[in-house]
């Protein structure tokens, strides 16, 4: 088998990688070197190197904005696992068609902006909007309720956008599922909701943890969803990163805090990576 040409190889991977260099790399190493900078007086920074824009999160304040991102993060995460996987699961266990339809109403809402979306969700739960109107009309309630601008209406706008990145690992690991050990299971006495934790979870788990980082991850940084439904009430670390640029300019601290969120992203995936993901739980043991 002949040598391959250094420029063909070049022609194939030299235009991913200059793409990787210009719009990851390079944005990347300028974000932690301005982190390590100084707001400036006469522009944005001012090139003098200090470790106080990390120290600066020793303030309650910002380590109460940091916990508060990773508990809504992990709310949100927890109710699309809960919401998602019975959905997958019984789409697996539909005839190919449905299976389509199905997966094609996860698909669909894609097709319209995320932004608009939102938009939606404030209409709805605003104090005249549909939902309020609606029980009102119903007598339910007197007064409308206050169902804008929470931090529940910050997990609601989280769990809508996010809910199909859960949903399609869960459905693709649940597909590949060998069916004959769960009726091996209950043939053996199990009964169905032991065979399901004991067989069906396990073996579908490396779907649990892709959509559970898929979702987490974006929950800590989606900061215009927490700012549109969530309001005062739910600022969370990416509120903090948008916030520092564009109305305090006060770039080394949003650039730390950015870093921040970025080291906490890539620990998850690490963690999936190195002892979650499917290849190493089916590498097993080497002699």
């Amino acid at each position: 088998m002949g040598r391959r040409s250094p420029w063909r190889l070049l022609a194939l991977v030299g235009p991913l990688a200059a793409w990787l260099l210009i719009f990851e790399v390079i944005p990347l190493v300028l974000v932690l070197a301005v982190s390590f900078m100084r707001r400036g007086v006469q522009g944005p920074i001012e090139v003098t190197f200090t470790l106080e824009n990390y120290a600066r999160f020793a303030d309650p304040l910002y380590v109460r904005i940091l916990a508060d991102s990773l508990w809504i993060a992990l709310v949100t995460t927890a109710i699309c696992l809960l919401v998602g996987y019975p959905f997958a699961y019984y789409a697996c266990q539909q005839p190919p068609e449905r299976r389509a339809r199905l997966l094609g109403l996860v698909i669909l809402p894609f097709w319209t902006n995320m932004l608009i979306r939102t938009y939606a969700w404030i209409v709805l739960l605003r104090s005249n909007g549909l939902v309020n109107n609606v029980l009102r009309g119903a007598g339910v309630i007197q007064q409308p309720l206050e169902l804008l601008y929470t931090r529940e209406a910050a997990v609601l706008g989280l769990v809508y956008a996010l809910l199909p990145f859960m949903i399609l690992p869960l459905y693709a690991s649940i597909e590949k599922l060998d069916w004959r050990l769960v009726k091996a299971a209950q043939d053996l006495g199990a009964s169905p909701a032991r065979a399901f934790w004991r067989v069906t979870l396990p073996l579908t788990m490396p779907g649990v943890v892709a959509g559970s980082v898929l979702v987490f991850v974006p929950s800590l940084a989606l900061f215009y969803i927490s700012d549109l439904m969530g309001g005062a009430r739910a600022v969370l670390i990416g509120n903090l990163v948008q916030r520092q640029f564009t109305q305090a300019r006060d770039w080394p601290f949003g650039a730390a805090a950015s870093v921040i969120l970025t080291v906490v992203s890539l620990l998850l995936i690490f963690v999936y990576v190195r002892y979650l993901s499917p290849d190493q739980g089916e590498e097993g043991p080497r002699a």
